[in-house]
């Protein structure tokens, strides 16, 4: 399917007000509050105008299970500092558990993975399950406040670990087993867990991988755990059983903003920054957008491809908060070929799917055609250019609505995305979510439409950081986000807002490619670049340059397999890039190399090469830990000497 930007692709039932939950939530603000909207450009403007109305609507439409009722739904607008729900008290995991719509016999949880044989446990079992650990860290003498950290693949052991231990006011924190030691150390050594569950090792498709020493490494650089527990999941064994014991489940009220989790930046450059999320701030955000946008209730099965070391793990722990069981999945997506993720579909009966937009490229590419009946799928962790959206409905299913999302482990959510009430166009976004004033802003600070800007959050959203971990006066936190614009959330992305509402990200605003003032995204280069069959991947900078405003751009291609890098295929992409965008987007030079660096979600680092290629050694411009493939970086370094002492030698 040959689709152009802006090509409509799927439009909203006509009966979407009577058949979805944004409907039934229209419906009840029409009954129980009087307020009616005509569409949802005007939904949306009142959840970001009204704040407190809005959030309110929230908690009352999702009856959230509180022990104390809030004084207020909003403690000032100012950012940062702003008070969500005070006096309120909750438990996120009371909130989970409840899963409305789910009966106690019904599947709740259903986990598929490369190293052991699928389980499925039901509602009920769910809780026992919670309830039999939680007994188990409480007699280990976890409490309020103690952190608890999993070094553990997406398994149920490592859901209801999260959730047993935010049931006691306890806070969760975890690492995908991928994750090198000293990347894993670094994260933890900020926050001192008290309780380390770690597995043996794993299987990545038919390899296993042994995670023994790691583990060693990690529990003798923190001193601060007194209680190992131990998960035999590659070899068998372990004391995971030992987590036991006869207390009944309870959950410890907590305030709002009562630390639930940490999560990590991706920690590429300098040590990951700790980003404390909240009980109520998590809860709230999830139950709107998983309901609201995705269209997640009661007979549904949400899957997310992902690993522990991502925000959208978090994110699909929610689902069953809004009645929607969760399929777990742990091993290679690419084993033992790219059709396998789609196979899940028919087995675990997968109403949703979620992936990252690399993955949906990737099967693209390797012209899968999964012919799959689904309610949505989801698509994450990198723009998704128009042909991808093409595929989805090509190769997938013609009537499912696409919902191409993007946010950040900041927020733990999307801030711009989709809705069912809402048409999916091709290479765009369809709008801004619901209580998240996502604004352009040019340099002067001022918001524009139509034209490319820097992303930023102008109002309060509850999933925003309670704050960053031992930063007690917040300074790290103002300097991450508050920094640019004073009381204005910037989050590094550029953005174009079109007036009809729709979102265009194109990459990293701190990996911006400026030619002669011309601000390029290098979403747009990698659609085109990657495009061509001859190119598996590739990655661009741009150098600024003394007297030169152009700079000079330079732009990295790993060929596929059997081609090589020669002046014609220099000369193809600088022909496709030339008709396709413009001439500035023409890169000064073009290198092959074997690999683009990513970080182990996936994203690729266009600013530590930046970084290698203007002088800053390998171990200063990148933490290898966070990396998938550190030794990518060896390139880059190797090409940086060659530049400095006048040679042109490939990368």
């Amino acid at each position: 399917m040959t689709v152009t930007t802006g090509t409509i692709l799927w439009e909203p039932q006509a009966d979407a007000r009577q058949t979805t939950r944004i409907g039934d939530y229209l419906a009840w603000l029409e009954r129980e509050r009087g307020l009616t909207f005509p569409d949802y450009a005007a939904l949306w403007e009142w959840s970001v105008t009204d704040l407190s109305a809005f959030w309110d609507s929230i908690w009352n439409y999702f009856e959230v299970v509180s022990h104390a009722s809030p004084t207020a739904v909003l403690d000032g607008v100012e950012l940062p500092g702003a008070r969500w729900f005070p006096g309120a008290t909750l438990n996120y995991a009371e909130n989970v558990l409840r899963m409305p719509g789910i009966g106690d016999d019904e599947p709740a949880v259903l986990a598929y993975s490369q190293s052991r044989e699928p389980i499925t446990w039901t509602a009920r079992q769910v809780r026992e399950q919670v309830r039999r650990v939680r007994a188990g860290l409480k007699a280990r003498g976890v409490g309020r406040g103690d952190r608890v950290a999993a070094y553990a693949p997406n398994i149920p052991e490592t859901y209801v670990l999260m959730l047993a231990t935010a049931s006691l006011g306890a806070i969760f924190s975890s690492c995908a087993p991928e994750f090198g030691s000293r990347s894993v150390i670094d994260r933890w050594s900020q926050i001192e867990p008290k309780v380390l569950v770690a597995v043996d090792g794993y299987r990545y498709g038919d390899k296993p991988v042994d995670r023994s020493a790691e583990v060693l490494a990690i529990r003798e650089a923190l001193p601060s755990v007194a209680h190992f527990i131990s998960i035999g999941y590659l070899n068998g064994g372990g004391d995971w059983d030992s987590l036991d014991g006869d207390d009944e489940l309870a959950f410890e009220p907590v305030p709002f903003d009562h630390p639930l989790y940490v999560l990590y930046s991706s920690g590429t450059t300098g040590l990951p920054k700790p980003i404390v999320h909240g009980h109520g701030g998590i809860l709230l955000e999830h139950l709107k957008i998983l309901a609201l946008h995705h269209d997640l209730g009661p007979s549904d099965r949400f899957f997310w491809f992902t690993t522990t070391g991502w925000m959208m793990w978090n994110y699909l722990a929610s689902g069953p908060a809004v009645g929607a069981a969760i399929v777990l999945f742990d091993g290679n997506p690419g084993w033992p070929d790219l059709a396998a993720l789609w196979e899940l579909v028919d087995t675990a009966g997968i109403t949703y799917f979620g992936t990252s937009a690399p993955f949906l490229m990737a099967c693209r590419k390797a012209g899968v055609t999964p012919r799959k009946k689904l309610k949505g799928v989801g698509s994450t962790g990198a723009p998704l250019p128009p042909e991808g959206f093409g595929w989805v409905y090509e190769a997938v299913d013609g009537d499912l609505q696409l919902l191409s999302l993007s946010g950040g482990t900041d927020v733990c959510t999307g801030f711009v995305g989709g809705a069912p009430l809402l048409p999916v166009r091709a290479g765009v976004i369809s709008g801004r979510c619901l209580g998240a004033r996502v604004e352009a802003y040019d340099p002067e600070g001022k918001p524009v439409i139509g034209e490319l800007g820097e992303l930023v959050i102008t109002a309060p959203m509850p999933s925003m950081p309670v704050g960053f971990w031992n930063d007690p006066e917040g300074s790290r936190y103002r300097e991450a986000y508050f920094d640019v614009f004073p009381g204005v959330w910037r989050h590094g992305d550029w953005i174009t807002i079109g007036t009809d509402g729709t979102c265009v990200i194109t990459g990293r605003s701190d990996a911006t490619l400026n030619r002669g003032g011309v601000r390029l995204g290098t979403s747009e280069f990698y659609s085109v670049v990657e495009g061509l069959p001859e190119v598996a991947d590739c990655l661009v900078v741009h150098l600024d340059k003394a007297a030169d405003p152009n700079g000079e751009l330079l732009l990295f291609v790993v060929p596929a397999e059997g081609v090589e890098v020669d002046d014609a295929l220099r000369a193809r992409i600088a022909r496709e890039l030339r008709g396709s965008l413009s001439p500035r987007h023409v890169p000064d030079a073009i290198y092959g190399v074997r690999a683009v660096p990513r970080t182990l979600s996936a994203k690729k680092l266009e600013v530590p090469v930046k970084r290698i290629l203007t002088g800053t050694p390998v171990e200063s411009a990148a933490a290898k830990g966070a990396l998938a493939n550190p030794e990518s970086l060896n390139a880059f370094a190797e090409l940086a000497r060659d530049r400095a002492a006048g040679g042109t030698a490939e990368a």
